[in-house]
């Protein structure tokens, strides 16, 4: 089907945080998949384990345990403080599991028509319901009606918060991302963060917060919420988690973990051997290599040398982001950059139309970081002046 506005080229094979197309060009790689390739492509710890799993076992039905499952499971509620874990295939599909973990959360408090505070600018996937907490006109275009029980407030404003709220009883949880990635990578306030989570205490809402772009080590932490100090009720991840294997998690605490029971929710390929074992692998080399460290040392450089290479050229707004979660917002839509960046041999995105997106794999070194930024500077310059 037409569904993409796909670039002029195929791309064949990658090493490290480079890929070549087919006719043999290299390009340096600040796309990732989107915040998908981890550890860049072609690892040489990953790769070997990937096909050990491939030679024992790809796929089973969860009828039976999975001990790739409960491994995986483990780590993620060490990492995160939180108690169990759903797995799934998508980002997607978390956030699909995140709203019904909300619904049944108010339904069993006796709430028939529980509602869910979203986000302007938020994204949260495509599927019907994701689509309705999405906050894009454009792609919801021709989709309704839409899923009701949506509540729309503003990024770092709690008082809007609170005023949309006010005296409804209705309301079972505030669902947002850490860092909005298509919405233009706009981060929420730690301040903010520890404010939401007060007042989801105070009246008993579920916390969730959909960390599938900027978790999973990107920004410096193990998720990007962690920067304030706090803890989710329900934590939606995928993305980075596989690196590049098709996965979803939804992570969920004391106050969610025991919502669904048997027969309440479920997946055909979610969870499957091949999946568990690149989540597993891609959490032992992040530690192993030290790979936090790696994105917010690596992320805070090339943030600064974009901003002193930008600073005071007319139509630069700003740069933002957090560790290797970086937007550069400019004051016109630059899609056009995206072929002239392919042409200069770097992949990377433009998100909410005037923000370039860079997402590359968190073992970028500084010495690609600087490729990047001899790249990227002069293209928007040229851009900016034309």
């Amino acid at each position: 089907m037409n569904t993409y506005g796909r670039l002029p080229i195929a791309l064949s094979h990658g090493q490290g945080c480079y890929v070549w197309d087919t006719q043999g060009k290299r390009y340096l790689d600040a796309l990732g998949g989107i915040a998908v390739n981890t550890l860049g492509h072609k690892h040489p710890k990953l790769v070997p384990a990937l096909q050990e799993q491939i030679g024992k076992m790809i796929h089973c039905s969860n009828y039976f345990h999975v001990p790739l499952q409960e491994e995986l499971a483990a780590k993620l509620v060490a990492l995160s403080g939180m108690r169990n874990v759903f797995f799934c295939n998508s980002g997607l599909e978390a956030n699909e599991a995140a709203l019904k973990l909300a619904r049944k959360f108010g339904h069993d408090k006796g709430i028939d028509q529980p509602q869910i505070v979203v986000y302007e600018k938020a994204f949260h996937g495509r599927s019907i319901a994701t689509l309705s907490a999405t906050a894009n006109p454009k792609v919801q275009q021709g989709f309704g009606p839409l899923v009701e029980g949506f509540i729309r407030v503003p990024l770092n404003d709690i008082e809007a918060l609170k005023k949309a709220t006010e005296g409804n009883p209705d309301v079972v949880a505030v669902f947002f991302e850490t860092i909005q990635g298509e919405g233009g990578v706009n981060p929420a306030r730690a301040d903010y963060l520890r404010q939401v989570r007060q007042l989801c205490d105070e009246r008993d809402w579920l916390l969730m917060i959909d960390e599938v772009q900027c978790g999973v080590g990107r920004t410096g932490k193990w998720f990007a919420h962690q920067w304030a100090g706090i803890v989710p009720d329900v934590m939606p991840l995928a993305k980075g988690l596989g690196s590049g294997v098709p996965i979803g998690a939804v992570v969920a605490g004391p106050k969610a973990a025991d919502i669904f029971q048997p027969g309440n929710h479920g997946t055909t390929f979610g969870g499957n051997p091949l999946a568990m074992r690149a989540g597993v692998e891609t959490l032992r080399i992040m530690e192993e290599d030290k790979l936090l460290h790696n994105a917010e040392q690596i992320g805070a450089y090339l943030q600064n040398a974009l901003r002193a290479g930008l600073e005071g050229v007319a139509g630069f707004n700003e740069v933002r982001g957090q560790g290797l979660m970086i937007g550069i917002e400019l004051d016109k839509p630059c899609a056009a950059l995206l072929n002239q960046a392919l042409e200069r041999g770097l992949l990377m995105s433009v998100t909410a139309e005037k923000v370039v997106r860079l997402v590359p794999p968190l073992i970028l070194s500084q010495q690609e970081a600087d490729e990047i930024v001899s790249i990227l500077v002069p293209l928007i310059k040229e851009f900016l002046a034309a």
